[in-house]
């Protein structure tokens, strides 16, 4: 994708998953490729277990930092349910990567709460795009090295979908100047195999 076209970006999940360090690296990889970044987060209550929402616009002529409902193109949600709670944001036609890793709230294990299948999640999010994907970040970050770079594995996930204005060179840019040594390098191959998952998804279904 040209720099000059506008894409809307928003990354969602809960305290502890790295929802904030995923911002920082892509807005990062856009400051490196010279591609125009605003951007604005909300935090939940909780450190940990509170949603968490991250909002990056990039290129284009930006200039407010909160994407209208309706116009993002790109959604990531690091948390399943946490795609719900921003569906108000989707346009016709966004790309949805959900992570099937789910962190159930404490509310549910009271009993005060109930928690949506991802059957559910999937035909509530059906219901304004197709355009969606899945993957098992957890997953794949433990191929990586480290369960702790899921988030990371997201954020190749993002670069996957082959929207980005930026170029995948960059986003491993920010990761080392990040992460040094062996971590950098479990960081880049986490980013390798969610990057190579989406573009799997991509050829084997239209979306």
């Amino acid at each position: 994708m040209a720099a000059n076209k506008e894409i809307n970006i928003i990354i969602c999940g809960v305290g502890g998953q790295g929802v904030v360090l995923v911002s920082e690296l892509l807005g990062n990889a856009a400051v490196r490729g010279n591609v125009a970044v605003k951007g604005s987060e909300v935090l939940g209550m909780a450190q940990r277990g509170g949603s968490v929402f991250s909002n990056l616009r990039l290129g284009g002529d930006v200039i407010a930092p909160m994407t209208p409902e309706g116009k993002c193109d790109v959604l990531i949600a690091v948390e399943p349910s946490e795609a719900l709670r921003n569906i108000q944001y989707l346009a016709k036609n966004s790309v949805v990567v959900l992570n099937t890793t789910t962190v159930i709230p404490y509310t549910v294990y009271l009993g005060k709460s109930g928690y949506p299948t991802q059957d559910e999640i999937i035909k509530k999010l059906r219901e304004v795009t197709n355009r969606i994907i899945t993957l098992d970040a957890s997953g794949l970050a433990k191929q990586a090295g480290s369960l702790q770079a899921a988030n990371v594995v997201m954020l190749g996930a993002l670069f996957g979908t082959g929207l980005m204005p930026v170029k995948d060179e960059f986003a491993k840019e920010a990761i080392l100047s990040r992460f040094k040594a062996k971590v950098g390098e479990i960081n880049i191959k986490a980013f390798d195999l969610g990057y190579e998952h989406v573009k799997k998804a991509l050829k084997a279904t239209v979306v």
